[in-house]
């Protein structure tokens, strides 16, 4: 099967070796990584003068690496002096101890070392404290409209479109085909995986008939604000009896395994961040329709709002929802230390004047001169100027790669 390169995220990790830094792949489970450690080994490998050491804990080959005692023996079995040794290790949050090793061998002079995890809690933890910084993070999304397009060989139109919106980026869904039944079998079994090896495992979760249930909320909820107390009050009424402090430890598990990301409100006037009341959305759009199923026709604003808030990640943004006293903003995006900042509403059809007004009017608002955007769906659209703010259509918001 045809190889397809995501060349942007193998020139980040090139631009961090030789810098005497580790570099970290993360993000969910089934996004990618272990096939960018793969096309590193492979890249590597062609040079006579590299030796790659490579180390899969998902396969059963490696089973027997549990700690980094068997991690270290594993590397000096296969070191080689007088070549560049670039240490691999996929899924290094299984093996015990990980870090210990990966901090002697970063300061061989011979050496680099990258690794793929797939829980931000545990890598933060335990590389800040035991590194002290010397890492990198490389965080790696599921596929954008425009790597879709590419792994799908489809052409960028409407119906391209529709299948993204409705299957979502995992790379995956190459071998299985977008296929609706098939490819929903495949994302249930992924969302299951993760949820059981990087949530209930690694957490030692006992209410898992919870997590089942904020899990199925939480996707028929993204882009609405929400609070634990409100969440906690919604599940009582469903007859599951939580307290707030559960929920936000329960949400905070989903969103260290890159399940789900949450968005803080930001106040545009008083330049602060808002401490509760906050947006969720899943990493991967296609997850979340597979979680709540049925067609797109009842929640397509929902899922317009996920995929903006993806893209806009994608593209280097610090996102926050924006909060004005006459109304909300969906995204105030910013960059370099929020010295670059842009607006952003999010809506699917803007026929009526009501709807113009409330998307358009909120931006307008905002008295200060950073740019400003509504994407939309709206037929007829491409890019046009409403008094200084640019109307998208979702395509071609999807195939910009800078907003500033």
């Amino acid at each position: 099967m045809e190889i397809l390169v995501r060349q942007h995220y193998l020139d980040k990790i090139e631009k961090y070796l030789g810098k005497d830094t580790i570099v970290v792949l993360t993000g969910q489970r089934r996004v990618g990584k272990s096939y960018m450690l793969r096309m590193i080994r492979d890249l590597k490998a062609k040079d006579k003068n590299n030796n790659v050491i490579y180390v899969d804990k998902e396969k059963k080959s490696f089973d027997h690496i549990k700690t980094y005692q068997d991690l270290n023996a594993y590397i000096d079995a296969h070191y080689q002096a007088g070549k560049m040794n670039y240490i691999l290790i996929d899924e290094v949050q299984e093996i015990e101890g990980f870090e210990r090793t990966v901090r002697s061998y970063r300061t061989e002079p011979d050496a680099e070392v990258i690794v793929t995890g797939s829980n931000a809690k545990m890598l933060s933890k335990e590389l800040s404290t035991i590194i002290g910084g010397r890492y990198k993070e490389i965080y790696v999304q599921s596929l954008s409209y425009k790597e879709f397009l590419q792994f799908h060989n489809l052409q960028d139109e409407d119906d391209a479109l529709a299948k993204y919106i409705q299957f979502g980026g995992l790379p995956g869904l190459k071998k299985m085909g977008l296929d609706e039944d098939d490819a929903i079998e495949y994302q249930k079994d992924v969302l299951n995986t993760v949820l059981l090896k990087d949530v209930i495992s690694r957490n030692n979760i006992r209410n898992v008939s919870f997590l089942e249930k904020l899990t199925d909320f939480i996707a028929d909820n993204i882009g609405k604000i929400i609070s634990a107390s409100s969440i906690s009050k919604f599940m009582k009424s469903q007859g599951t009896s939580v307290s707030p402090d559960t929920v936000i430890d329960y949400a905070q598990y989903l969103e260290d395994a890159y399940i789900i990301h949450k968005v803080n409100r930001y106040d545009i006037h008083g330049k602060r961040l808002f401490e509760s009341n906050d947006k969720f959305y899943f990493e991967d759009h296609g997850l979340r329709n597979a979680q709540t199923e049925g067609t797109r026709e009842g929640d397509i604003e929902k899922v317009i709002e996920n995929i903006i808030y993806q893209h806009l990640i994608g593209l280097g943004y610090k996102v926050n929802v924006g909060q004005l006293q006459a109304g909300e903003i969906d995204f105030v995006c910013t960059k370099k230390a929020g010295t670059k900042r842009i607006y952003i509403q999010a809506a699917y059809i803007i026929a009526k004047d009501e709807t113009r007004e409330r998307e358009f009017g909120n931006l307008h608002n905002i008295k200060d001169n950073y740019p400003k955007y509504v994407v939309s769906m709206t037929p007829g659209v491409t890019r046009n100027d409403d008094n200084g703010i640019t109307h998208l259509h979702l395509r071609n918001f999807l195939m910009l790669e800078n907003l500033d």
